[in-house]
């Protein structure tokens, strides 16, 4: 062991630490090998074990208390740009057959949909412009 510089296992336990980072898709796994290649360079620099270590701690705690919560934020947000039936709803379309609780034919963002009522006692005729609450397959749910 005394044959290999502690740079080189500080930089054999950061590629330890991506396995499980990959395997998981923890980005925490990643934070602590960032944590291991600076207590790598810490060694590299003649660092003693002592500031190895602290060099490890302090960058891998700073990074999950740093990037962790950003991270978070960030996942839990929801996209701003809308696509697929998301962007549909709450557009406005032109009724092309009579659209009613039983079906009908609506056109919808350049395309021509099937639809139907929202309220099932409520019929659209041709030509009224209606909204579009839902999406159910390929039925348009409009009101």
């Amino acid at each position: 062991m005394n044959d290999i510089d502690a740079w080189v296992w500080w930089l054999v336990g950061a590629a330890a630490l991506g396995i499980p980072l990959v395997v998981t898709a923890m980005p925490e796994f990643g934070m602590l090998a960032m944590g291991a290649v600076a207590a790598s360079v810490a060694a590299g620099l003649g660092g003693d074990i002592v500031v190895q270590v602290l060099v490890f701690v302090v960058v891998s705690v700073a990074l999950i208390a740093v990037v962790r919560p950003i991270a978070t934020r960030h996942r839990s947000q929801r996209p701003q740009l809308a696509t697929g039936i998301d962007a549909l709803k709450g557009k406005q379309a032109v009724v092309l057959e009579r659209v009613d609780s039983a079906g009908g034919r609506i056109k919808l963002a350049g395309e021509v949909w099937s639809a139907r009522s929202l309220d099932t006692g409520r019929a659209f005729e041709v030509g009224q412009e209606v909204d579009v609450v839902d999406i159910e397959g390929a039925t348009a749910i409009v009101m």
